[in-house]
C-alpha cells in the first residue's frame, strides 16, 4: 500500500493505491484560508499538519499498517518561513495572494530575462515576489528567515525533518533555472533572496527522507517509511493520470483550473503568460495555461445564495443563457496577468434566477478555459482529447458545456476527484522501487467522455465573443474608478 497526501487549499486530501493501482480509500479535511487585507491570501501551517493527521487518520487503520511509502503534492507558490529552529515565521503568503504585484515589475526590472530562465514573468503569486515584498513591508520577519519552503516540502519537513523539493515545486518559486534545474543566483539576487534558504532539489520519485517517530505517532503509521519528493499538485495530477510523456495532456478543475501538456523539453513562451516548467520527472518539462479562477466561482456563489451547489448546477442545466460573468475573483494569470481585475455580472435582469446565474458561472468558467485552448496553441498543438480531474469535475453539466466551449473531447478519469493525492501515491510507490515509472504511471480507465456538440459550441462562441469584449470593459470601469 502506498499513501498519497495532497496538501489543497480547500483541503488536504490522503488516498491509499493498492499493489494492484486501484485506490482503496480516500480521505479529505477541510482548510480555511484568512484575507486580512484586499488583496491577501493567507493560511497557517498548523492547520495544515492538523488536517493532514486528521486526513490519514480517517483512512482505514488495517489498510494504514500496510503503508509501504509516502508520497506528496500541494498547492503551489505559497511561501512558507522557517526560522533557525524550524518555526513559521508568518502565516503562509498562498498563490493567490496579489500583494506583490509591483515587485514583480521590479524583478523584471532588475533582471530583464526572468520570464525565460524561469518559465514564465514574474507573477503576483509567485513564491519570489512574495520575499522582496515582505524585504520592504516585514523587514524584521524577512531578517529572521533560515530556510523558505513550499507547502507540500513544509508537510515533508514535518515527516522527515529535511528540507527538500522537487523540479516541478521549485519551477513554480520564479527562482528556478528550467533549463538546468536549478536555483538560479540571479533570480535570488532580483527578489531579496539568499540562494541558502532554499531546499534541496530531487525528483519526485526519489526518496527525500524517512518518516520521524513522532509524526508517526501522530499520522497512525509505522516510523521509518520512506517519504518521496513529490510534485507541486498539477504535475502530481498528471502523474496520476499518466499525462507523463511528450504530447500528453489534461485539464485539472479545482479551486484553480490548469490546462497542461506534457513536452520533452523546455518551451518557454512568456508573452503568452504560458507557464513553461519542469516536471517532476526526469528529462521532462510542461507547458501550462494557469488560471486562478477554476472552480471556485461555482462555491463562491453557492455560499453568496446561501445554497447547495448541485442544486444550483441543477437549476442551471435547465435555465436559458442569460447573463454574462467575468470569474476573476482574484484577478487572472492566462491570459491577462492581471492580479486587479475583478468579477462581474452583465445583462441582470428582473427575471434572472438563480439558476440563471449559475448558468452564467459555468460559462464564464468553460470560457476560460476556452481562453486557455487559444494561447496555448500558439506555442504548439493541443490535444483535442483530454482527461479532466479535480473536485470540479464531479458535475456532469460543466464538463459539458466546458467540452461544447473548448471544442474539446473530455474524459472525466476513475478517482478523478481524488488527482493529485493519487499521483503522489504513485510517486511513493516509484521510491520504494515497487514499480518502475512507466509501469506505475499508467493511463487510467475513463468511464465518461463528454463530446462537443457543433450547434451548442456554435451558440457558445457567440456568447464567448461577449464574454471576450467584458474584460476590457470592466478593466475600463475599474479604472475611472480609483
Amino acid at each position: 500500500m502506498y499513501l498519497g497526501i495532497d496538501l489543497g487549499t480547500s483541503a488536504v486530501k490522503a488516498c491509499i493505491l493498492g499493489p494492484g493501482g486501484h485506490v482503496e480509500a480516500a480521505a479529505a479535511k477541510p482548510l480555511t484560508t484568512a484575507h486580512p487585507l484586499e488583496g491577501a491570501s493567507e493560511q497557517d501551517c498548523a492547520s495544515w499538519w492538523a488536517a493532514t493527521c486528521a486526513a490519514v487518520r480517517a483512512l482505514d487503520s488495517s489498510l494504514r499498517g500496510q503503508v509501504r511509502a509516502i508520497g506528496l503534492s500541494g498547492q503551489m507558490h505559497g511561501a512558507v518561513l522557517l526560522d533557525d529552529d524550524g518555526r513559521p515565521l508568518r502565516p503562509v503568503l498562498l498563490w493567490n495572494d496579489t500583494r506583490a504585484t509591483r515587485e514583480c515589475a521590479d524583478m523584471l526590472a532588475a533582471e530583464p530575462e526572468a520570464g525565460l530562465i524561469a518559465g514564465a514573468p514574474p507573477m503576483a503569486g509567485f513564491t519570489a515576489p512574495k520575499l522582496l515584498w515582505l524585504a520592504r513591508h516585514e523587514p524584521d520577519t524577512h531578517a529572521r528567515i533560515a530556510s523558505v519552503l513550499l507547502p507540500k516540502d513544509y508537510i515533508g519537513f514535518r515527516l522527515h525533518g529535511l528540507r527538500v523539493t522537487d523540479p516541478s515545486d521549485a519551477s513554480g518559486t520564479s527562482w528556478f533555472d528550467q533549463r538546468t534545474r536549478r536555483w538560479s543566483e540571479r533570480l535570488c539576487q532580483a527578489s531579496a533572496t539568499d540562494i541558502r534558504w532554499l531546499p534541496e532539489v530531487r525528483d519526485g520519485t526519489e526518496i527525500a527522507g524517512a518518516l520521524l517517530p513522532g509524526p508517526a505517532r501522530d499520522l497512525g503509521l509505522e516510523p521509518g517509511i520512506p517519504v518521496a519528493a513529490g510534485a507541486g499538485d498539477v504535475a502530481a495530477g498528471s502523474v496520476g493520470i499518466g499525462a507523463v510523456c511528450a504530447g500528453d495532456g489534461f485539464i485539472s478543475l479545482g479551486t484553480s483550473g490548469q490546462l497542461f501538456v506534457t513536452t520533452p523539453d523546455y518551451r518557454p513562451n512568456p508573452a503568452g503568460r504560458i507557464h513553461a516548467y519542469a516536471h517532476t520527472v526526469p528529462d521532462r518539462w510542461f507547458q501550462m495555461a494557469a488560471m486562478l479562477n477554476g472552480a471556485r466561482p461555482l462555491a463562491w456563489l453557492a455560499q453568496l445564495l446561501r445554497r447547495p451547489i448541485d442544486a444550483l448546477l441543477a437549476e442551471a442545466e435547465v435555465s436559458p443563457p442569460g447573463p454574462l460573468f467575468l470569474p476573476y475573483l482574484t484577478g487572472e494569470r492566462t491570459p491577462h496577468g492581471d492580479t486587479e481585475i475583478r468579477s462581474g455580472f452583465c445583462g441582470l435582469g428582473e427575471n434572472t434566477s438563480h439558476g440563471g446565474l449559475m448558468r452564467s458561472v459555468v460559462e464564464a468558467v468553460a470560457f476560460s478555459f476556452a481562453d486557455s485552448v487559444t494561447v496555448l496553441s500558439e506555442a504548439g498543438p493541443v490535444p483535442d482529447t483530454l482527461i479532466a480531474i479535480g473536485g470540479g469535475t464531479r458535475s456532469d453539466f460543466l464538463l459539458q458545456v466546458m467540452a461544447d466551449a473548448m471544442g474539446c473531447r473530455l474524459g472525466r478519469a476513475e478517482s478523478a476527484d481524488v488527482g493529485p493525492a493519487l499521483g503522489a501515491a504513485r510517486l511513493a510507490r516509484c521510491a520504494s522501487g515497487d514499480g518502475n515509472a512507466r509501469e506505475v504511471m499508467s493511463k487510467p480507465d475513463v468511464p465518461r467522455w463528454f463530446e462537443p456538440d457543433a450547434a451548442r459550441s456554435a451558440s457558445l462562441r457567440l456568447r464567448l465573443e461577449g464574454y471576450r469584449a467584458l474584460y476590457p470593459a470592466l478593466k475600463s470601469v475599474q479604472a475611472a474608478m480609483r
